[in-house]
């Protein structure tokens, strides 16, 4: 059961004159929490800066949203151990209308919720998806952003659900491949990596961004470039990330099968070696 905090106290529920009910106006981190700390929180407040800034929207104080969220954390004991923690900074409450105040003043909400884990079998065998029907729409100003206006994704997960699937590729109206309904994608071919570039839509992940950042370190490029739903099928591995799940490696896609290969596991070593403990699964 979720439990959700604004400065300290615990809420039930949102005013209905807040601008993220009203228009979806603000953002939101996905945070995985392991034996009480907040994984990858850097990388998040970053990311959520950024949001901040290109919304126009005050940033909360960096220090006393960490202190927030532990508190949060710390309330939901019987949950710190393995959770999800979300941060929600809405542009606050106005009347009636588009246009804010520049002077509107940030609602910050954090819950925190039961993590659903997933099986050793994904981490070693794959996991099975399809191409959602679902478009992501191009050119927006919010591009890269996590912002609560997130329906494309709600209807490509809506999808893959009515299929009984685990993830769905979504690609933008010019048929570029560029994300899942809830993660990153990567493709591997001939010892090369390259994921979807996410200048005119989708959501850069924190994950996406963390592994990135390990395979450097192991002295793997990745490319980040346009690349199309035939260039993933013609890849010799696919995988996934996202911040709780750290990389799965893809299985299927659409009933074709795909067999998990030597650069997807060296990408679970690394990220295992670097504190995403699921991946040594």
């Amino acid at each position: 059961m979720s439990q959700w905090f604004h400065k300290r106290e615990r809420v039930e529920a949102l005013t209905i004159d807040d601008r993220a009910l009203q228009y979806g106006d603000g953002l939101f981190e996905t945070i995985a929490v392991r034996h009480g700390d907040a994984r990858l929180m850097d990388l998040h407040m970053e990311r959520l800066e950024k949001g901040c800034q290109r919304l126009q929207i005050a940033m909360p104080d960096a220090v006393i949203l960490q202190q927030d969220l532990a508190h949060a954390i710390g309330q939901s004991h019987e949950l710190a151990a393995y959770c999800v923690a979300k941060i929600i900074v809405s542009s606050g409450t106005s009347q009636r209308g588009y246009g804010r105040s520049q002077a509107a003043s940030p609602t910050v909400l954090i819950g925190v919720f039961p993590a659903r884990p997933v099986s050793a079998h994904a981490y070693r065998d794959g996991v099975d998806t399809i191409r959602c029907e679902t478009r992501l729409a191009t050119g927006s100003a919010t591009a890269g952003l996590k912002t609560l206006n997130r329906i494309e994704q709600v209807l490509g997960r809506s999808e893959c659900l009515a299929a009984g699937i685990f993830e769905g590729f979504m690609l933008d109206a010019d048929d570029r491949l560029i994300c899942g309904t809830m993660s990153n994608v990567f493709m591997a071919t001939d010892q090369k990596i390259v994921t979807p570039a996410l200048r005119r839509c989708g959501v850069e992940g924190v994950m996406r961004r963390f592994a990135i950042d390990c395979l450097r370190d192991e002295g793997i490029e990745v490319e980040e470039r346009d690349v199309t739903f035939d260039d993933c099928m013609a890849a010799d591995e696919i995988f996934l990330t996202n911040s709780q799940f750290g990389a799965l490696p893809v299985s299927d896609i659409g009933g074709m099968a795909r067999k998990p290969g030597d650069m997807t596991k060296l990408v679970l070593r690394a990220l295992a070696r670097n504190g995403i403990t699921e991946c040594a699964a």
